[in-house]
């Protein structure tokens, strides 16, 4: 399971642990997460196959007229090539999953 940079700062917010893995892109986006003495998941970074894997998504989304910004395009992209499960609270990856093979738990916070 992969959490997004929302569901990781929630968590952070609220003193939960964090088991989960995240992206280098939610790192980038919300460094204080590798200082968090509850996270104890992992950091997995972006290969080729991912970035070829985005250009993808993208193409597909521009054809129904739902373009992405770049992170959640690869955060995806990286979900969908480790065979994980995305958490999210941002319905953009919703759409993305509309076009993809990508698996997301949907959570409100």
């Amino acid at each position: 399971m992969i959490l997004d940079t929302a569901i990781a700062i929630h968590r952070i917010r609220n003193g939960e642990d964090i088991d989960e893995s995240i992206t280098v892109v939610s790192l980038i986006e919300f460094p204080y997460i590798l200082e968090y003495a509850g996270f104890n998941g992992k950091v997995i970074f972006p290969t080729l196959m991912d970035y070829f894997l985005a250009y993808d998504i993208q193409r597909r989304l521009m054809s129904i007229g739902k373009m992405k910004g770049f992170a959640d395009i690869l955060i995806s992209s990286i979900t969908i090539n480790n065979n994980e499960e995305l958490v999210t609270s941002d319905s953009d990856f919703l759409d993305i999953a509309r076009v993809s093979p990508l698996k997301v738990s949907f959570k409100e916070i």
